[in-house]
């Protein structure tokens, strides 16, 4: 990618699709080229979450509400370190930001980190299309970056598809860390990083969790240094057919019978180490308004997610594994797509969703509870 800094916001820039599609609007942000999936996002509000998400590494991302950067930029709502969206798509940026919270207006800080943006375009349009047509290569171009259609059509289509792509390593922490308990430590978990969001070790703390969180290549070995009492795997990026190591980990764990909880591509890696099979989904799912059935309770939750792989599982029947009988303990209303595993003969189970839910909502923290339930069975057990 490259990019200038901000000062030519009113540039035309353009975003061209795969197949050829182009539409034409502003500069936002910096100013240059960018390419990635172009997928869209239903959430109202939470921007400043959904650019700092680390699952988004590599996708051009479409707001589909119509006004983004009302509340600015703070320093207090980053999910990461850094923005990981490749380019930002917006309809009518906000011309003032108004927060009490904010620093800096958000095409601003997109400058700042050099994410190329384009805005007034009809993010509408562009949404129905990529439900239509499902998500897809993209690149924004703007400043010196402009070419002929032609051309710029060539360069998305050179670029590489989100199908095999391998990205959970690219994003994960190089270093362990310590997320240490909030109050009275009551247990101690190693959370595997594929690209966590910092507010899931932060909603463990809140539980008396210690959370250790490792690197994605983490062995087993280093897994069980830190004595944990449960494992997390956490949520990421790209093709889960291609997190070979994290499944082998995850087998490790299930053969030990340790506390195991996974969210979003934990998720897939739990479906794949049981047998599952994995697909890419159309246009996949994101933002924090879809609807989620537990069925194990019969409630409907309002939930947060960014995927656009899923689990190829049987809704309709408890299935064999080798770590006993699972069933699909969670589906979405929407499309029927499977989104939570449990197995039923040993403390492990996973969503396909964000129970953190930074931004909100926060119907699914009962998950974490959940896991703090299997951690203290077990302790129970043991002792």
């Amino acid at each position: 990618m490259t990019t200038s800094t901000r000062g030519a916001a009113k540039a035309p820039a353009v975003l061209v699709l795969e197949d050829g599609r182009i539409f034409r609007g502003r500069a936002y942000g910096a100013v240059g080229e960018t390419f990635g999936e172009a997928v869209f996002s239903t959430g109202m509000t939470g921007y400043q979450e959904t650019l700092t998400d680390p699952s988004y590494d590599r996708q051009i991302v479409v707001a589909t509400a119509p006004q983004i950067g009302n509340t600015g930029w703070n320093d207090e709502d980053d999910e990461s370190d850094r923005i990981w969206v490749s380019g930002y798509v917006v309809r009518d940026p906000a011309r003032i930001p108004s927060n009490w919270r904010s620093r800096r207006p958000l095409d601003d800080e997109l400058a700042r980190q050099g994410v190329v943006g384009i805005s007034g375009i009809d993010t509408r349009a562009l949404t129905r299309h990529l439900r239509e047509s499902g998500s897809m290569r993209s690149g924004i171009f703007s400043g010196e970056a402009l070419a002929a259609d032609a051309e710029l059509i060539a360069r998305v289509q050179a670029q590489p598809h989100m199908k095999g792509a391998s990205l959970y390593e690219e994003v994960a922490t190089k270093e362990a860390y310590v997320v240490p308990a909030v109050g009275e430590k009551k247990f101690t978990v190693a959370a595997i990083d594929l690209g966590i969001k910092g507010m899931t070790p932060h909603r463990m703390a809140e539980r008396g969790i210690e959370v250790h969180v490792l690197p994605a290549t983490a062995t087993e070995e280093e897994v069980y240094a830190v004595a944990p009492d449960g494992v997390f795997f956490s949520n990421g990026p790209g093709d889960p057919a291609t997190a070979e190591g994290p499944v082998a980990l995850m087998t490790a764990v299930l053969k030990r019978r340790t506390p195991l909880f996974g969210i979003c591509f934990g998720n897939q890696i739990l479906g794949r180490a049981l047998g599952f099979g994995t697909y890419k989904l159309k246009y996949g799912h994101r933002g924090i308004n879809q609807p989620v059935q537990d069925r194990t309770t019969g409630k409907v939750e309002v939930t947060a997610h960014n995927h656009g792989f899923a689990v190829d599982a049987p809704l309709d029947k408890v299935s064999d594994t080798p770590y006993g009988r699972a069933e699909v303990s969670h589906v979405c209303l929407n499309d029927q797509v499977v989104e939570g595993l449990q197995l039923l003969d040993q403390p492990a189970f996973s969503v396909q969703y964000h129970p953190e839910a930074a931004a909100g909502p926060h119907d699914a923290a009962y998950l974490f509870d959940r896991f703090v339930s299997l951690m203290t069975a077990e302790g129970a057990q043991r002792a």
